[in-house]
């Protein structure tokens, strides 16, 4: 058994992916181990996500097994962020919950994530280079600048998942494009494939959602001038119907649901993209100084990318044909256009593209279009380090730059070791946390929410009276989608209940179903009871929206088993037409 392990353990060391893998793991690795000594770096969103990783795993245990409504939201009144925020990372981060110490989940989710983005890299890589120069582009793209932005000053955990399919996605468009030479493709596959990692983007993050689609879009329309033909776009079209009908599940009820929360203040002063193009001054200090630093950031990957280019498009042009067998010239066009539109994306004279596009304006922050140029950065980088001498000491040059940038980065952020443990004491202890402007029920101001109310109280019918009413209640059921009260009263009166009013709530009294009311500028619901035994169960139903989004979904799922499974007769690929 020893002997025939040995070949097979030396033939599975010398695998490319196994080495990605490796190195990918190191470099990420060596992103996280400041969180060993300082704590979690605590970024702009560190509390968003670690409540919502949290809410989930605590769901979880009541048995609700994909959450759509937060229930320690807004000091326990919750709210529908679940409804609106894609669902892959917090769901990531329950489970990682489960088994880790909660003050270890955000540096084991980076670590797994940027490992996973590493491999993801050297997937698109290797297609444009050698083995070597391609793992040296890949570990480049797990410690890109975007990547050590999000990682130390903003914790967008959700973003940064999303980035890690960037590569897989754009391998995908370029496979439909007909431009990855020297392999037999199915297109149906490469359809589905396309389709998956599409969904996995927006599975994870709206504005990233946002971002590939458009970028692909772009690259697809680019390959239909190139070609002379609909054929890249038709191609195109079904991959993006195919990806987005994958997570239609989310995306159906969470634009239909739009008309029911303040969902505008997501565009509020400070997160619109005119308050971010590059160095951006409003009145407001503090995003001033960030707004410059991302600027930095972006400027300084422009330029790195731009030197990358300079040798990598030098290096393709006198090539003796083995970078030009890997992928047609025509991809690295689409490559440096589609860097171009996104460096071109952060300035302010493209506000009125902002402005028309659809849906474009949600990314808020135009230097997001970073993880594009971090992508094309990695592949053009590979490309100029192909047959160099002394590929190490370059590799070094590049790394100390990437090194020095996170290492200015990590001392500019703020570093806590009790972001996670708070959040764990609100829930545990029952009180809440803070809620999101974005996903406040219309009609509410959760600012003027009280803090730490019971689950339910009785007050007198008359809110002028002072008196306590004669009457008792019992909880006998409280979950995050499920409340049963029971309530005992010899007068009428009112059942304030902790719970925000929001159109998917179907309130039922004594069996018929019956309409919250609420007092003064908040959403809260209150029940007006008649003397007597009532029963009060308050369901969080499956609306029509979410019925829909869910079979198609389904129905997107059998189309693609179809596509996958009865692929068509295999073609060389063309490598496109010049």
């Amino acid at each position: 058994m020893t002997e025939s392990f040995q070949p097979f353990a030396r033939r599975l060391l010398r695998s490319p992916w196994l080495a990605a893998a490796l190195v990918s793991m190191a470099v990420s690795a060596a992103i996280v181990s400041p969180f060993f000594f300082f704590g979690n770096a605590s970024g702009h969103d560190i509390e968003f996500h670690a409540s919502s990783w949290m809410d989930v795993a605590y769901q979880w245990k009541e048995g609700i097994l994909f959450p759509r409504w937060t229930e320690w939201a807004n000091y326990g009144y919750g709210e529908p962020r679940f409804i609106f925020y894609p669902p892959l990372s917090r769901l990531i981060g329950a489970a990682l919950g489960l088994l880790f110490p909660w003050t270890a989940v955000a540096s084991i989710s980076i670590f797994l994530v940027q490992s996973f983005s590493g491999v993801s890299a050297y997937a698109l890589v290797r297609r444009f280079a050698p083995h070597r120069p391609a793992l040296l582009g890949a570990s480049f793209y797990t410690a890109n600048l975007n990547a050590l932005l999000i990682i130390y000053l903003r914790s967008d955990y959700a973003e940064l998942l999303a980035t890690a399919f960037y590569p897989l996605l754009l391998l995908a468009c370029l496979n439909l494009c007909g431009w990855q030479t020297g392999t037999n493709q199915s297109t149906r596959r490469n359809i589905v494939f396309f389709a998956l990692a599409l969904a996995g983007v927006w599975l994870a993050n709206a504005p990233a959602g946002v971002i590939a689609t458009y970028a692909v879009t772009f690259v697809f329309a680019w390959a239909a001038y190139n070609q002379r033909s609909w054929l890249p776009l038709a191609r195109g079209a079904g991959g993006l119907a195919l990806g987005l009908g994958l997570c239609a599940f989310y995306l159906i009820p969470a634009a239909f649901e739009e008309r029911w929360v303040n969902i505008g203040q997501a565009l509020s002063s400070g997160l619109a993209p005119a308050d971010n193009f590059l160095f951006t001054n409003i009145n407001d200090p503090d995003h001033n100084a960030f707004n410059f630093l991302a600027s930095s950031v972006a400027l300084l990957l422009m330029f790195m990318i731009f030197c990358a280019i300079l040798v990598g498009w030098h290096r393709l042009r006198s090539a003796s044909g083995d970078l030009t067998r890997r992928a047609a010239p025509a991809a690295w066009q689409a490559l440096l256009a589609l860097a171009a539109l996104s460096a071109l994306l952060m300035c302010p004279f493209t506000l009125p593209l902002w402005k028309a596009l659809p849906e474009l304006r949600f990314v808020q922050f135009p230097w997001r279009w970073m993880s594009i140029l971090a992508l094309a950065f990695s592949v053009f980088c590979a490309v100029a380090l192909v047959r160099r001498r002394r590929l190490w000491i370059w590799a070094c040059i590049i790394f100390l730059l990437l090194g020095g940038a996170g290492t200015y980065l990590g001392t500019t952020g703020w570093w806590d070791e009790g972001d996670f443990p708070s959040v764990q004491d609100a829930i545990t202890q029952g009180q809440g946390f803070e809620g999101t402007d974005e996903y406040d029920p219309r009609g509410d101001d959760h600012l003027d929410l009280p803090q730490n109310q019971p689950q339910a109280k009785l007050l007198p019918a008359n809110p002028a009276a002072n008196s306590q009413p004669d009457a008792k209640f019992h909880v006998e059921r409280w979950t995050a989608e499920d409340r049963r009260i029971t309530v005992d009263a010899r007068q009428p009166v009112r059942l304030a209940i902790r719970l925000l009013d929001y159109p998917a709530w179907r309130v039922t009294l004594n069996g018929k179903r019956v309409e919250a009311i609420h007092e003064g500028t908040t959403r809260a619901m209150y029940l007006a009871l008649e003397p007597g035994t009532s029963h009060v169960e308050i369901r969080f139903a499956r609306t029509p929206d979410r019925i829909v989004g869910g079979y198609a979904s389904l129905a997107a799922l059998l189309a693609a088993g179809l596509l996958w499974y009865f692929p068509e007769q295999k073609q060389p690929a063309s490598g496109g037409q010049q």
